[in-house]
């Protein structure tokens, strides 16, 4: 079994044993590392395949979120870690690139639990992931995953507060003019998640799912992101990012993408105009 899979077996027999919707819990102080390393070239490539990015450049803006996310499900897995990890919802993500990263430089990464929040539907936690090369900081980020209440109706939204929100809230994209239009296949969640490790049962099939109040398998909001900034293009001029998931893209599905004339905001919505994501980005003048 790989580490991968070991860490979702433990999450799978220790989250009957913690409940959701605990503002008051203890953290872990943990701060989980991972030595430097190059980036596989093979991974890499089924990354951006699914994602859209080019073959070619500097690792995709949303690359190491994924290169680290070992890390973060060892944490959130860990006894330490107060909330269940089975159906945890991501429902926001910052990213602030300090600058573009070569695939062929070893990076070091890092990921450490900020803070912890009363949110309408449970509680939400706020995780951190740095990535260095060579002692120098080139990536960090910032992600919010919900733990809802056993009531709580299906939602991958962010309504409630937030912790450690440090640039300014995706605006209300409403009425971008639409650019694109895909049909996302009823398995591209597994597919996903083969290519990223999030193999969280929410995105894999209906019938695992349906044990999380979700009447479909939803697209990893992850996907969602990278999809959108692949779509969008000039990667390299962005200094941040900031996303917020609205609500589930049930599988299968038809989304279309909008966004500005600057590609300062963007969104994902579906056939009823219903939003999914939204999101702003700050690029670098010229």
């Amino acid at each position: 079994m790989t580490p991968l899979g070991a860490s979702l077996v433990c999450g799978a027999l220790s989250s009957p044993f913690k409940r959701a919707g605990r503002p008051d819990a203890a953290l872990p102080p943990d701060r989980l590392t991972r030595p430097a390393a190059p980036v596989e070239p093979g991974p890499l490539a089924a990354y951006g395949g699914i994602c859209g990015f080019a073959a070619s450049g500097p690792l995709p803006l949303t690359y190491p979120h994924v290169r680290a996310f070992p890390l973060t499900l060892r944490l959130m897995t860990g006894r330490a870690f107060p909330l269940p990890v089975l159906g945890l919802v991501h429902t926001w993500i910052e990213i602030t690139p300090h600058r573009p990263v070569r695939p062929a430089e070893p990076l070091e990464l890092a990921v450490y639990a900020v803070g912890l929040s009363p949110h309408r539907r449970g509680a939400e936690v706020t995780m951190a992931t740095e990535a260095r090369v060579g002692g120098e900081l080139v990536w960090e980020s910032r992600s919010g995953y919900l733990s809802r209440h056993r009531r709580a109706t299906p939602d991958h939204a962010a309504r409630g507060r937030t912790t450690a929100a440090r640039g300014p809230a995706a605006p209300a994209a409403e009425d971008l003019p639409a650019l694109a239009e895909w049909r996302l296949p009823s398995d591209l969640g597994r597919r996903y998640g083969a290519v990223s490790g999030d193999r969280n049962p929410i995105h894999l099939h209906p019938a695992a799912a349906r044990l999380f109040g979700f009447p479909r398998a939803i697209a990893h909001g992850m996907w969602s992101v990278a999809r959108c900034l692949a779509e969008a293009g000039d990667p390299d001029a962005v200094r941040f990012l900031r996303a917020e998931f609205r609500a589930p893209v049930l599988l299968p599905a038809t989304v279309t993408y909008a966004a500005d004339a600057s590609g300062s905001a963007f969104e994902l919505r579906g056939p009823d105009r219903r939003t999914h994501l939204v999101g702003s980005v700050l690029r670098s003048a010229g």
